[in-house]
């Protein structure tokens, strides 16, 4: 998707003076359909727009954008050069935007509440830049908390999904997979292939998941598949089986 796309679509809602949902239903949704007329490509600008104004919020609860995690955005979306300075002036309106990000949040949640999965993408995509500086700084925790809540995530959910991406102290893989380590180690083994085949990037790709949510995919089956050789390695079982 070209972010030119996105930052006209973002620019049209900001310039309307209204938050993310209204690209969907005022003038702005019609100035995003000359770009993207089908749904498959809406879906990928919304998404996107999704990432930068939530990871702008975030930017603000936080206080400062390092490099590091302006390299992480950059790569996430695969930001021509030639778009750079054109985003970072999106980023910044929307971050002194005067919404809340929580008005950002449910209006995402509103528009993927039948894709639960695009959802939990989105958090994937704001931990990935939230700790490409070497650490998920508290402030940016407590910001992706109340996200997750405001999504429908509970509390054990949330911890499962920042297992993924922060580890206060060894590596939990039983958390990572969703598992209770009282399990035998077969049930464990088919919670594991269960989440490979939902999050793989090929099936995701079936599905006509924006191209972005897939890099996300990618690193997320990462950690699944770590999680699941370390309890392997725990249960001394040989990696093949």
């Amino acid at each position: 998707m070209q972010i030119a796309v996105i930052i006209a679509g973002l620019a049209a809602a900001l310039l309307l003076g209204s938050p993310l949902a209204r690209l969907l239903p005022d003038a702005s949704a019609r100035f995003l359909g000359r770009f993207a007329p089908d749904r498959a490509k809406r879906r990928s600008v919304t998404f996107t727009i999704a990432l930068v104004a939530l990871s702008a919020k975030m930017a603000k609860a936080d206080g400062v954008v390092t490099q590091s995690e302006a390299d992480a955005f950059r790569d996430l979306l695969d930001v021509p050069d030639e778009d750079l300075d054109n985003l970072r002036r999106v980023f910044d309106l929307t971050k002194h935007d005067v919404a809340g990000f929580d008005g950002y949040a449910r209006q995402i949640r509103d528009l993927f509440k039948d894709e639960p999965a695009l959802l939990e993408d989105v958090l994937d995509g704001l931990f990935h830049i939230a700790k490409a500086d070497g650490a998920v700084h508290e402030a940016e925790l407590v910001y992706l908390e109340m996200v997750a809540d405001i999504f429908g995530f509970d509390p054990q959910a949330f911890l499962r999904i920042k297992a993924r991406h922060v580890h206060d102290g060894p590596l939990n893989p039983y958390l990572v997979l969703g598992v209770h380590e009282s399990m035998a180690f077969d049930d464990i083994r088919r919670a594991y292939r269960t989440l490979v085949q939902e999050h793989h990037p090929d099936r995701m790709i079936a599905r006509g998941v924006p191209e972005e949510a897939i890099r996300i995919a990618t690193e997320r089956l990462q950690a699944i598949n770590e999680a699941y050789a370390e309890i392997e390695r725990l249960r001394n079982r040989p990696a093949a089986e």
